[in-house]
């Protein structure tokens, strides 16, 4: 068995290159597999460390492979998930007995709980904080508005990077049973998921705009059939809407599908009520 010290291959400069690289995570984003090519650039720094030369080349071309599975994270906390691969791919590549497929594995299990909770601390809470403050200087013409929205974002994004790289390479693999044994991942990922749902509740009510300008009523009573089913409930044609779409994904309906039929109607609504 070696030793940490004997093992050790990846340097600072490796890591380096993972956090500057982690900064282009979404440059190349699609809706197959999202952020997989961006996340395997990210890795190649290190891989080509760990599998150089002709001799290593299928296990180069493996791990490179393993990087281009499906991968959905927040940015600033992928760094964890980077940094935790690399040092996980440093044992597979000293350690004959490891098993190469527990990489994958482990970014399975982490990526969905990171998601969620950096979705809801960095975009779902930071952004607003900084655009909050940003535009309060902006409205009055004051040039420091855009200034300290770039500083209130992404200082802290920056940091967090750079932290989230440090301790996910410093704890490896063992930061699975570490997590696992004190329980904290189940919580943080319950109290997540509920903020996530805020989030998405109050995203319904102010990214989905819908009016029905059916009229109820007569004279000067008469008012759009809109208003009356938000004195029942506040944006309720929005809730039903998004109702619809989240059923529909439900029965697999394809979301291209779903979105060319959305547009459709819409168009034809918009033509028979003008």
């Amino acid at each position: 068995m070696t030793t940490n010290s004997e093992k050790k291959k990846i340097s600072q400069k490796e890591l380096k290159q993972i956090y500057i690289r982690s900064c282009q995570l979404d440059i190349s984003w699609d809706y197959e597999r999202q952020q997989h090519l961006g996340y395997s650039y990210g890795m190649t720094p290190v891989i080509r460390k760990l599998y150089p030369g002709e001799e290593h080349k299928e296990k180069r071309i493996q791990a490179l492979k393993r990087g281009l599975e499906f991968m959905a994270i927040t940015p600033q906390l992928s760094t964890l998930l980077m940094g935790i691969n690399a040092a996980m791919e440093e044992e597979n590549a000293c350690n004959p007995e490891f098993d190469g497929n527990s990489i994958n594995a482990v970014k399975t299990s982490l990526m969905g709980p990171l998601a969620g909770i950096g979705d809801s601390l960095i975009p779902g809470t930071l952004r607003i904080i900084a655009a909050g403050i940003a535009i309060s200087f902006a409205q009055s013409g004051n040039i420091m508005g855009p200034l300290l929205y770039l500083l209130i974002f992404n200082i802290p994004a920056f940091i967090i990077r750079y932290y989230c790289l440090k301790y996910g390479y410093g704890l490896g693999s063992s930061f699975i049973s570490k997590v696992a044994d004190s329980g904290i991942m189940q919580k943080i990922s319950h109290y997540a998921g509920i903020i996530g749902l805020m989030v998405i509740g109050g995203m319904i009510c102010n990214q989905i705009w819908l009016d029905l300008p059916i009229m109820v009523g007569s004279g000067d009573f008469a008012e759009p059939l809109t208003n009356y089913l938000d004195q029942i409930m506040p944006c309720l044609v929005q809730l039903g809407l998004f109702g619809g779409m989240y059923f529909l994904l439900g029965k697999k309906v394809k979301t291209t599908t779903i979105l060319i039929s959305l547009i459709i109607v819409c168009c034809a609504l918009c033509f028979i009520f003008r």
